[in-house]
């Protein structure tokens, strides 16, 4: 099985993280690990991946098998902060997006709170639209401040 270089941004980590996420939408049988090294395949001219095994890291082995583990959770939390929407209206990609922003919130404590939700933003500017981009503000934002308070 090939495996992932260390040298990835923790952004480029949340980009891979989501796109393993979307596919196991999909894919619902897949194995984490398998889902996470087949993502990285698709994606090694956009982060020049060399072909060499190296071990994937944690944050993402963490982050794809807590969201997996939590969705039903991280799917209330959501619910909660929703106004006058349901949560199977939302479009798959903001859904992805408000689980990992909502589980880096949670139970990453290395990771501000402040960075989770900007770098759900900029997951939303190349995932969704500028109007999913505002909405994904507004629901992390109520959810910080229930989490903060």
């Amino acid at each position: 099985m090939r495996k992932i270089r260390v040298g990835l941004t923790r952004h480029q980590l949340r980009e891979v993280a989501f796109q393993t996420i979307f596919s196991m939408m999909y894919q619902e049988d897949a194995a984490i690990i398998d889902s996470i090294s087949y993502t990285l395949s698709l994606m090694d001219e956009k982060f020049e991946l060399e072909e060499e095994d190296l071990v994937i890291p944690t944050y993402l082995e963490v982050v794809v098998t807590g969201i997996m583990e939590k969705q039903t959770m991280l799917d209330s939390i959501i619910e909660k902060h929703l106004k006058g929407w349901k949560i199977n209206r939302l479009a798959k990609a903001d859904l992805i997006i408000l689980r990992l922003a909502i589980f880096e919130m949670l139970y990453l404590k290395d990771v501000p709170n402040k960075v989770s939700l900007n770098e759900a933003l900029e997951l939303a500017k190349t995932y969704s639209d500028e109007e999913s981009k505002r909405f994904i503000n507004g629901v992390l934002s109520s959810v910080l401040n229930d989490i903060e308070n």
